[in-house]
């Protein structure tokens, strides 16, 4: 195989992106329960399953039928590598409606686990039409804990080299606008590191050899992580890809910058360079620092476009790569697989109880649905409490798909996070900025990138959506929720502080794909309940993200869109429509019995952000 470009890059990409290194190692899984308490609730549009969690279980299948004596399908939820779900309720907007479906739940010990037995056998028929609503209560008075924040652990961002990029697409200027949009990331979502592919690429010139002896040369790599460290940020170092003269095959590449995916031609020069690399970064930036950010070995080596080697080959990579770290200080953290679709978690955990080679965090990444729960994994093989760490996740998994752009995809990433609250310490969207040459530089404004921001750091849907939860205060309030498709498709979270502010968060979205343009069966009227609020007045801001505010693809059609990139004069009005949306007039009300009401529709997909403040 040659290295390829251009064009081509992206043909490879996906003849290749689903062939497998090697075949799973087949280890032997726990027996599990059949889930218990199955039912189902049928609504407009869809129908919402619940059951009983089972000890050890990562997640759930689910199964459908039309007929109760089958044949059995398995949902397509997210990625056809990731069927299982991470916890009950989930709810089924996929079917036909007004026809009876069948449902059975299996639990599952791990992301391929389709073996364990079903549950009992329940059926519901979606409503064709009919009055749809929720009803939300919120607890002022009742705090049930902190919120969690899973998306502030770290946010991906391809490769960092791109802080030294000059002209781009739109006429933009690469690096400036990459720079700004850390930044953004940092001061408006919280974010603390950056994961991103490619510090051991020939462009940052790490390593060369000179009359077969290695020379390293570390300037590169401090130029990109001095100015991550400016920003405010840390970096995750992904040990990868190859250096060109390490690589016991240069020809092998990914993406159109070439990053090489072989082996090391000599494992001792390999474990030579991570050694150097750990040693200068804790001379230059001291150990107390670099002890807080974290080494990641490769990237989804499971997947061949990405691992040229096997299985063994992966595991022998890690074992010389811990070592490595840990021989310039045991308390650098180091981890992995950083598998595709949450492969190879099994297959590490177990190599590492048996081998003693240390693991500070477990790493996968998953499109297309929230992530497992891997807690279950861990303590069977004997690291109970393993911090967990999805270090790619996101809303599809193809580049240049136009979900990436709209008001779906802002409620896909509000409801991964809020299911991750609690279980999973980092979830990483991927990735933050439109500037991204994986496959090519974006050909227009609006093309299906995978960043939260546009060319330009125009704030998409899903920013909106990151930033409205970013927007949560530091208690948790005890809420609940009833109605059609309440518990999945409509969820709530509502905050306070100390000083009697409150703020609540209501999504209406689906985890279906095919639902991305919305539903009108889906569509819900919501009344929002607050409770145990002190007498008197309080000031109302309700801001709204759905197909007519805060989306940056209606702002571009509002102003004539239609060519590929924004004049100046359209640069200028896009800019000033980049703000999140007021739904409704702010307005004064009063705690009537300490409680107050709020109604308002809420559509598929849609989110409120519904902020009390004490007169």
């Amino acid at each position: 195989m040659t290295d390829i470009k251009g064009p081509a890059a992206r043909a490879d990409w996906e003849a290749r992106i689903g062939i497998r290194s090697d075949a799973d190692a087949g280890l032997e899984l726990p027996a599990l329960a059949a889930p218990g308490g199955v039912r189902a609730s049928a609504g407009r549009g869809q129908v919402t399953l619940d059951w009983e969690p089972v000890v050890g279980a990562a997640g759930y299948i689910v199964e459908r039928s039309w007929s109760p004596a089958g044949p059995w399908d398995l949902l397509v939820i997210g990625e056809p590598e990731v069927r299982p779900v991470p916890h009950p309720p989930f709810t089924d907007t996929s079917g036909e409606a007004g026809r009876e479906a069948h449902y059975r739940i299996a639990a599952s010990a791990s992301v391929k686990d389709y073996d364990q037995p079903r549950s009992d056998v329940v059926a519901a028929t979606s409503l064709t039409a009919g009055e749809a609503a929720v009803e939300i209560t919120v607890d002022a008075a009742t705090v049930v804990g902190p919120i969690a924040r899973p998306w502030r652990p770290m946010i991906g961002a391809e490769h960092l080299s791109q802080l030294e990029a000059g002209a781009g697409p739109g006429g933009r200027v690469i690096g400036a606008e990459f720079s700004i949009a850390l930044r953004m990331a940092h001061d408006e979502l919280g974010i603390e590191a950056v994961r991103a592919h490619a510090i051991l690429n020939d462009d940052l010139g790490a390593y060369r050899e000179v009359d077969g002896r290695p020379v390293y040369d570390f300037s590169g790599i401090d130029r990109v992580y001095d100015h991550v460290l400016g920003l405010g940020m840390r970096p995750i170092v992904e040990l990868g890809f190859m250096p060109r003269d390490l690589a016991s095959d240069r020809s092998i590449t990914v993406f159109e910058y070439g990053a090489i995916i072989s082996p090391p031609k000599d494992w001792d020069r390999w474990e030579s360079l991570v050694y150097e690399l750990a040693s200068h970064l804790v001379d230059r930036y001291g150990l107390d620092e670099v002890r807080q950010w974290a080494f990641e070995v490769w990237n989804e080596a499971n997947l061949e476009v990405f691992w040229s080697g096997t299985r063994e080959d992966y595991l022998r990579l890690y074992d010389i790569s811990a070592r490595a770290i840990k021989a310039v200080d045991a308390r650098l953290v180091v981890g992995g697989p950083a598998s595709a679709a949450g492969k190879w978690v099994d297959d590490l955990l177990a190599h590492c109880q048996v081998s003693g080679t240390p693991i500070d965090f477990i790493s996968t990444h998953t499109y297309g649905n929230a992530p497992l729960d891997l807690r279950p994994i861990a303590a069977r093989h004997g690291f109970p409490g393993l911090p967990q760490w999805w270090t790619e996740w996101g809303a599809h998994a193809t580049h240049f798909n136009p979900v990436h752009d709209s008001p779906w995809s802002a409620t896909y990433l509000v409801r991964g996070m809020a299911s991750a609250m609690g279980r999973t310490e980092a979830l990483a969207y991927w990735t933050i900025s439109d500037h991204f040459e994986e496959l090519g530089r974006a050909p227009r404004l609006l093309h299906g990138g995978f960043g939260l921001l546009s060319i330009g750091n125009l704030r998409k849907p899903r920013w909106w959506g990151l930033w409205m939860l970013e927007q949560l205060l530091t208690d948790r309030l005890a809420a609940s929720i009833s109605g059609d498709g309440a518990g999945d498709m409509v969820q709530a979270i509502g905050s306070r502080a100390d000083d009697g502010r409150i703020t609540i968060v209501v999504w209406n979205g689906t985890v279906d794909v095919s639902k991305a343009d919305g539903d009108p069966l889906l569509d819900r009227a919501a009344v929002l309940h607050v409770t145990g609020l002190s007498e008197g007045g309080y000031r109302l801001r309700h801001r709204r993200l759905d197909a007519v505010h805060s989306n940056l693809v209606a702002s571009w059609a509002d102003i004539g869109g239609g060519r590929e990139w924004p004049n100046d004069d359209g640069w200028e009005r896009l800019s000033a429509r980049d703000h999140l949306e007021e739904f409704e007039p702010d307005r004064m009300m009063t705690a009537d019995g300490n409680a107050l009401g709020v109604t308002f529709q809420l559509p598929m997909p849609s989110i409120s952000l519904i902020e009390l403040t004490p007169a």
